[in-house]
């Protein structure tokens, strides 16, 4: 029994990971052949980026069991982290290098935010959680947009009035300009090295659902108590999950940084329509369905892009399209309905079977 669930999860994860390969073969064609827009080459990386924002917050929505609203303020932490790194290293060293550093260093500083949050934040679990970490995006976004950084031959010098405060010397540079953010980071993200990250993103968070570690996290999700009376450490898997969903989200701030010469962190940015936006990706894809939330943020993100000749209409027609999914995957009557069309097939495949014995 074992080696039959052990044979189908690998197939199950082949499945994945082929389809991610087999999409980027193709887009590579179309790119190649010139059957692909300016606008649409233009989604390729940022596809990746939600991608790898979907599959992490799945990790802590659908394995985890908690809802978290802040999850675009651990983006924005692993972008700031980044960018700044390669800002300070920008013509010392390759830019594809000092991309992977980048990776590196704003998937670690995400992944200790997401221990220092959530060492308090997760003894909360519902509403209160979903409260505390939209809270903790707006004042990650705010404080980032209120900050000064500079460096001279003296060191770095940190000021939260204006940049006339850091008192620069000769030749000083200003790094991050407060509400203006970030510029002349290195444009060095491409749509190969996006799904690199996201096959990797979806290596560690499959690996991870389907080891020990993920079951006793899964235990949790489905019975607190349950899992505290065999001896299962709450807090232990509960931080192990929350971090790693978070440094995962700060490699996608990363590879958002690299895609834009300026970065800011503005409200559309890394604000709460983000946070609510990758969790419709992950609700829409399913629950706890990594695969599904591939599909759908690829989907999603697409849609409204390609209803963009409706111009006023669009948004509408994004909105009843969720809605329609929404009922399809959880309405009462259509999960019935989906439950007996997959019995009728199943059916029509044992047959042929059985005449063939």
């Amino acid at each position: 029994m074992k080696s039959n669930a052990k044979r189908k999860t690998f197939i199950n994860n082949m499945i994945t990971y082929g389809m991610v390969v087999a999409a980027y073969i193709i887009m590579q064609v179309l790119v190649g052949t010139g059957h692909i827009s300016s606008l649409m080459k233009g989604l390729l990386v940022p596809f990746c980026i939600y991608v790898i924002m979907a599959v992490s917050l799945n990790l802590t929505v659908g394995i985890l069991g908690e809802l978290s609203l802040g999850h675009a303020g651990f983006m924005c932490v692993g972008a700031f982290a980044g960018a700044l790194f390669s800002k300070c290293m920008k013509g010392a060293i390759d830019p594809t290098l000092g991309l992977v550093i980048a990776i590196l260093i704003g998937a670690v500083t995400a992944a200790l935010f997401g221990v220092i949050i959530g060492i308090p934040v997760l003894r909360l679990r519902g509403d209160y959680l979903a409260i505390v970490t939209l809270a903790f995006g707006e004042i990650i976004k705010n404080l980032v947009n209120a900050v000064y950084l500079g460096r001279d031959a003296s060191g770095f010098h940190i000021s939260f009035k204006d940049s006339m405060s850091l008192k620069l010397g000769e030749g000083g540079e200003i790094l991050i300009k407060g509400a203006q953010g970030i510029t002349g980071t290195p444009q060095a993200a491409t749509f190969t090295i996006g799904v690199i990250l996201v096959l990797i993103t979806l290596f560690i968070v499959m690996n991870l659902v389907n080891s020990r570690t993920g079951r006793a996290i899964m235990a949790i999700r489905d019975n607190r108590i349950a899992a505290e009376s065999i001896g299962i450490n709450i807090t232990k898997y509960k931080l192990l999950a929350f971090s790693i969903s978070a440094g995962l989200a700060g490699v996608a701030g990363v590879l958002y940084a690299h895609n834009l010469t300026t970065l800011t962190a503005l409200p559309k940015n890394f604000g709460y329509n983000m946070s609510i936006m990758i969790l419709v990706y992950v609700v829409l894809g399913g629950i706890g369905n990594i695969r599904g939330s591939v599909i759908a943020t690829v989907i999603l993100y697409l849609l409204p892009e390609m209803l963009r000749g409706l111009s006023n209409y669009r948004m509408l027609m994004y909105a009843i399209v969720l809605i329609l999914v929404m009922l399809f995957n959880s309405a009462p009557r259509f999960v019935v309905m989906r439950e007996r069309v997959a019995e009728k097939f199943s059916r029509k495949d044992k047959k042929p079977a059985k005449e063939a014995a």
